[in-house]
């Protein structure tokens, strides 16, 4: 009997181009006892493609937290397993945390077998700034939810990227525009490694108006990617994203935590911050106890 304990490899499989698939990962899958697939027709076809035949098993978003409770118990006992998602490198925007979560807790080992990346290929071929970088996930469902998403980002100094779906994405760079300067750069990455694969670069109100003009470009899976806001800490007058943020602030806070929290998000100077407060609340009637719960602080 085996006494030691299996390993969970997490394996990156192809996002489009089945060709971006390693030796290694297609030996894994070989080799590895069972595998735990987010789709198994799915990811049939694939071992199909590369001559795997092995045993596929569920794990999505659904049956996550169950399923790995049973996983788990087959890695003690000795069994190895692979963790693989639709496409890509699973846990980004995927399911497996959980049962990755439960395998570490469990001091089991855990081990990358690394491939494709939407995001990060995304950003190779972006021609912005790369270290750091802030990823999102995917965009907020609703108007409202995406745009208070943008104006939180609306002053992080560095790239900030997110995933997008087809039936979103317009509505999504509308949303944008609401919020970000129409000259901010931007980056639409869509179908990467697909025979459709486009990478464009434009400033915001240009990509807006490609998009709306041009069906192709609302088809497929994308990355969006925005360059980092440039703020001037020496500036003596709020810009209209950081007047815009403190002032959403201000509707849900007392003057002292929204200049607090604007200070931190937009990096201006705390003094500028709350003399604008004082004239954003006397200028939209915001209510008195904004500015009394502050006397109390």
């Amino acid at each position: 009997m085996n006494n030691e304990p299996g390993k969970l490899y997490v394996v990156a499989t192809p996002i489009g181009n089945l060709a971006d698939f390693s030796f290694r990962a297609i030996e894994t899958l070989k080799q590895v006892d069972f595998i735990a697939a987010e789709d198994t027709r799915h990811i049939k076809m694939l071992l199909q493609h590369y001559g795997i035949h092995n045993r596929v098993v569920s794990l999505h978003q659904h049956n996550e937290e169950h399923a790995a409770v049973g996983i788990i118990e087959k890695l003690r006992e000795g069994q190895s397993i692979a963790l693989v998602s639709d496409a890509g490198t699973p846990l980004l925007s995927d399911p497996g945390m959980p049962l990755v979560k439960q395998a570490k807790e469990a001091g089991l080992t855990v081990v990358p077998i690394p491939g494709a990346c939407a995001l990060i290929a995304a950003l190779s071929a972006a021609g912005l700034p790369v270290s750091p970088f802030y990823f999102a996930g995917f965009s907020p469902r609703t108007s409202s939810a995406r745009k208070a998403f943008f104006t939180q980002q609306a002053l992080n100094p560095t790239t900030w990227l997110f995933y997008e779906s087809s039936h979103r994405i317009l509505a999504s760079l509308q949303d944008m525009a609401e919020v970000l300067p129409l000259n901010r750069e931007i980056v639409i990455a869509r179908e990467i490694t697909k025979l459709h694969e486009t990478i464009v670069k434009m400033t915001l109100g240009q990509l807006l108006e490609r998009v709306s003009q041009d069906e192709n470009m609302r088809k497929g899976e994308f990355v969006v990617i925005v360059s980092g806001a440039i703020i001037d800490k020496s500036e003596s007058v709020l810009t209209s994203e950081q007047a815009s943020i403190l002032l959403t602030l201000l509707k849900e806070c007392s003057i002292k935590t929204a200049v607090a929290i604007a200070t931190e998000i937009t990096g201006a100077r705390k003094k500028l911050l709350y003399q604008a407060a004082l004239g954003l609340v006397e200028q939209h009637g915001l209510n008195n106890k904004s500015k009394a719960s502050d006397s109390h602080d």
